[in-house]
C-alpha cells in the first residue's frame, strides 16, 4: 500500500508490504506539481529496498493522497472563473462577509485595532453574483414563490459572461430544496440552448452540503467550484504520473472527516485540508493497538504546529470550521494550527528588541542555508544548526546541501547582533523562546477542556516534531512523551490508516422534549431513521463509482445533538441503524449523556431543557488494505556511535554522540546528550533526558531521574 502526504515543505512517501514492514521516503515538496515531489519521495523510499517504483508500483494495491494544491490554489485565488446565483437580497453576502470572517487568521493584537480591519476579496466577484426573487422560510415553506425569469436573467449573463461554473445557494434550502432544484433545471435548459450540455457545471448547495448556516454553505459551494474542482486535474496528474510507472491501483485522497474517498468524488472541497488529518487518523489507529486512552496529538513540520486531542480514543469533528480565512459548512477533524515551524522566520522588532517567530515561513526553501533557495531571511533551521543539532550534510539523508557558515552569518547579522548577544546565545534564546510558545499552546488545549496534562499521552510527529519534543514537553507532567521512529511521515503513515470512507450529513432539526409524549418522539424516531436511510443511498452511489457493490458497504449511523436551547451539539455513535420505540429514544438520549459529560462536566448535564437532533450522519465503509504495528525482537546492548560533535545545550557546547537512528533496536537506552539521525528528521536528546525504543518502534522520552 502507498500513502503520500504532499505538505508545504516536504512530501513524504508511506509504503507498506503485505507483511506490515513499511519505508519512509521524503522529498522536498514541488508546489507547481505535486506529482514531481510524489515521485521523487517514492523513489527515495524504494531506494532503502533497493527498489524503482517500476518495480514496486505494480504490486501496490491501494494508494491514498493528501496534498496543499487545492488550499493553495484558494489562498492564492488561482481558481475557476465561477458565477452565483442566490436569493434575492443576498447578493452582497460573499463581500460583506460575517464579522467573524473578517478577523480570521488576525493576531490578538490585530484584532484590537480597528485600524488593520479589512475585509476580504470575495472569490467571487459582485458582477458575477445575481439574485433570484422567492423565498423558502426556515421550516421548510413557501412563502414566496421562485421567479423563473429571474433565474434566467442571471444565468445568461453568467453564460455571456463566460463563467466556468454556476453555483446555486439559496436560503434555507436545505430545509426544503424545490426551489434550488428548480433553479438547476433553468440553468440546464439555458446551457441546453447555447449547445452547452456537457459544459459549465452546476453546484447545488442544498445536493453537496445541505446544512444549515447559509453563509457557510454558500462558501463551501463556492470553494467547491472555484478551489476543489479544479484540483481533480491535479490528483489526475498525480494518478497518471504512478500510471506511467506501472501502477493500476485506484487514487484515493484524504478528506476532512478522516475517511478516505475516491478522486472522483462529489464533495471534493472536504479534502482541503488532508495531511493533518492524517496525523490524528494514525494517532487514533495508533491508540487503539497499543492502548492509550487520551492522547495529545502533535505535528510540526515546515510552516506550522498542529494540535489535536484524542480524548476517550476519540477525535472531535466540528461541522463549521474556519480555513484560509473562510467559514465552511463540512465535517472536519479537530485541529487547531499554529504559525509556528521549522521554517518560521525569525525577525528582532527594531523598537521593542524583541525576536517574532513567523508566522510567514520559508516552506520547502527551508532557510538562508540553502542558497538555492533565495531565502534572505533567518528561519528556525538556521538556528538549529547553528547550535549543531541539525546536520548541514545529512539533510534529507544528504539529498540537500546546507550551508552552515551562511547560516551562521544571517544569524548574526538578523539575530545575535540586534539583541546585543552571542551567535550561540541568541539562537538558543529564541529556540527556546519558539519551544515555551509551543509548550504553550499544547498544554493550553488540554486545559482548556478541563483535563489535566496527566491524563495524556503526547505524541510527537512530523518532520520537525523530534527536532522540538524535547524543549516543547520540559517541565510538563504528560504520561508518556512518545515518538515514533517514522514519526516524520506519519501523517503519511495516517493516510494509509484511515478507511475507505463516505461521510454524509443532513439537517434534521428533530426535539426530544420532556413534556412531549413518546409517541411524539417515535415519530421524531422516524424521521431521523429516514433521513439515514436516504443518507445510506448517497454513500452506496459514491462506492458505486468505484465499483464496490452495496452489499460490501457496512455502515456507521450517527447524529449531531445538543440539549434543546444551547448553541453547541456534539457528535455521538447512534446505539441502533433505526429509531423504532421509546426505548431506542431512551437509548439514544443515554448515549448523548454519556458522552456529552466525558467531553463536559457532569454537572453541565442539562436533561431538564430536553434535547434537539441537529443532524442525522451516515458514514459507510468497505475493507481495505491498512497496515500492521510492527513488532521487533528485545536486543541487549547499546547502539554504535556514528560521530561526535559539538552541540550546544542549555549550559553551552558539550562533546555529544551522534547515532544512526536505524541503528536503534527495541531495549536500547540512549543517554542524553545525545542526537539520532535519520534521513527524514532528527532527535536530539538533551543532557537531562533519556530516550528508549520499544518493541513497536516507538522512543519513549523520559527525564533522567524517572
Amino acid at each position: 500500500m502507498l500513502a503520500i502526504d504532499a505538505g508545504g515543505t516536504m512530501t513524504d512517501t508511506f509504503i507498506v508490504d503485505d507483511e506490515g514492514n513499511f519505508i519512509v521516503g521524503k522529498a522536498q515538496t514541488t508546489p507547481q506539481d505535486e506529482s514531481v515531489g510524489l515521485m521523487m519521495s517514492a523513489e527515495d523510499a524504494m531506494r532503502q529496498w533497493d527498489s524503482t517504483p517500476e518495480q514496486a508500483f505494480p504490486k501496490i494495491q491501494s494508494a491514498v493522497f493528501s496534498g496543499t494544491a487545492m488550499l493553495n490554489r484558494l489562498l492564492t485565488r488561482k481558481g475557476r472563473r465561477v458565477g452565483v446565483l442566490v436569493t434575492a437580497g443576498q447578493e452582497d453576502s460573499l463581500q460583506m462577509e460575517r464579522g467573524i470572517q473578517t478577523y480570521l487568521g488576525f493576531s490578538y493584537a490585530d484584532r484590537l485595532h480597528i485600524a488593520t480591519h479589512f475585509h476580504n476579496d470575495p472569490l467571487v466577484p459582485r458582477e458575477r453574483v445575481h439574485g433570484v426573487r422567492g423565498r423558502v422560510d426556515l421550516f421548510g415553506n413557501e412563502v414566496l414563490p421562485l421567479r423563473d425569469e429571474d433565474a434566467r436573467v442571471g444565468v445568461n449573463a453568467l453564460l455571456d459572461d463566460g463563467v466556468e461554473g454556476i453555483v446555486i445557494s439559496l436560503i434555507f434550502s436545505y430545509r426544503n430544496p424545490a426551489h434550488e432544484q428548480r433553479v438547476r433545471e433553468i440553468v440546464e435548459e439555458e446551457k441546453a440552448k447555447r449547445s452547452l450540455n456537457g459544459e459549465v457545471p452546476v453546484f447545488v448547495s442544498s445536493e453537496l452540503y445541505p446544512s444549515r448556516r447559509d453563509f457557510p454553505r454558500l462558501n463551501t459551494t463556492v470553494i467547491e467550484a472555484y478551489a476543489a474542482e479544479p484540483s481533480r486535474g491535479t490528483l489526475r496528474a498525480v494518478r497518471d504520473r504512478t500510471k506511467e510507472r506501472g501502477a493500476a491501483f485506484e487514487l484515493r485522497v484524504m478528506a476532512s472527516h478522516g475517511g478516505t474517498i475516491s478522486i472522483d468524488a462529489d464533495q471534493l472541497a472536504t479534502t482541503l485540508v488532508s495531511g493533518p488529518i492524517g496525523g490524528v487518523v494514525g494517532a487514533r489507529w495508533l491508540a487503539d493497538r497499543i492502548d492509550l486512552n487520551n492522547v495529545l496529538c502533535t505535528d510540526i513540520g515546515g510552516t506550522s504546529f498542529d494540535i489535536a486531542l484524542l480524548t476517550g480514543k476519540r477525535y472531535e469533528v466540528t461541522t463549521t470550521p474556519d480555513m484560509a480565512k473562510f467559514l465552511l459548512n463540512m465535517p472536519l477533524v479537530q485541529i487547531d494550527s499554529v504559525g509556528s515551524g521549522c521554517g518560521s522566520f525569525v525577525r528582532i522588532d527594531p523598537n521593542a528588541r524583541r525576536p517574532e517567530i513567523g508566522p510567514d515561513s520559508a516552506g520547502a526553501m527551508i532557510g538562508t542555508a540553502y542558497p538555492e533557495g533565495g531565502v534572505e531571511t533567518a528561519s528556525i533551521t538556521d538556528l538549529n544548526l547553528v547550535l549543531g543539532r541539525l546536520n548541514p550534510e545529512y539533510f534529507l539523508g544528504g539529498q540537500v546541501q546546507l550551508d552552515i557558515e551562511r547560516a551562521r552569518h544571517e544569524v548574526k547579522r538578523q539575530v545575535a547582533d540586534p539583541l546585543g548577544l552571542g551567535v550561540e546565545e541568541a539562537a538558543a534564546g529564541v529556540i527556546e523562546l519558539f519551544e515555551t510558545s509551543l509548550r504553550n499552546e499544547a498544554v493550553g488545549r488540554i486545559l482548556g477542556k478541563g483535563y489535566s496534562p496527566a491524563d495524556y499521552t503526547l505524541l510527537c510527529y512530523g518532520g520537525g516534531g523530534p527536532l522540538h519534543v524535547a524543549g516543547y514537553t520540559k517541565g510538563v507532567p504528560y504520561q508518556q512523551v512518545l515518538v515514533p521512529e517514522w514519526a516524520a511521515g506519519f501523517s503519511a503513515f495516517g493516510c494509509a490508516c484511515a478507511d475507505f470512507e463516505y461521510r454524509f450529513d443532513r439537517q434534521v432539526d428533530l426535539p426530544l422534549l420532556p413534556s412531549a409524549p413518546d409517541e411524539e418522539k417515535v415519530q421524531m424516531g422516524g424521521l431521523l431513521t429516514q433521513a439515514w436511510r436516504s443518507l445510506e443511498d448517497r454513500v452506496r452511489d459514491e462506492f458505486g463509482k468505484s465499483g464496490y457493490a452495496a452489499e460490501e458497504v457496512s455502515f456507521t449511523h450517527m447524529v449531531r445533538m445538543q440539549y434543546y436551547g444551547q448553541l453547541v451539539d456534539i457528535e455521538v455513535d447512534a446505539p441502533k441503524p433505526a429509531i423504532e420505540s421509546i426505548e431506542d429514544i431512551n437509548e439514544l438520549i443515554e448515549t448523548f449523556e454519556t458522552t456529552y459529560t466525558r467531553m463536559y462536566a457532569r454537572a453541565a448535564s442539562s436533561p431538564e431543557l430536553g434535547y434537539l437532533v441537529a443532524q442525522a450522519i451516515v458514514k459507510g465503509s468497505v475493507p481495505i488494505e491498512q497496515p500492521t504495528l510492527p513488532t521487533m525482537p528485545r536486543e541487549s546492548g547499546s547502539p554504535p556511535v556514528k560521530e561526535t560533535r559539538e552541540v550546544w545545550w542549555d549550559e553551552g557546547y558539550a562533546q555529544t554522540d551522534i547515532y544512526e537512528m536505524d541503528d536503534v533496536r527495541n531495549g536500547h537506552t540512549i543517554e542524553g546528550p545525545a542526537v539520532l539521525e535519520a534521513e527524514s528528521t532528527t532527535f536530539p536528546i538533551p543532557p537531562d533526558r533519556r530516550a528508549w525504543l520499544d518493541e513497536h518502534g516507538i522512543f519513549h522520552l523520559e527525564n533522567k531521574e524517572a
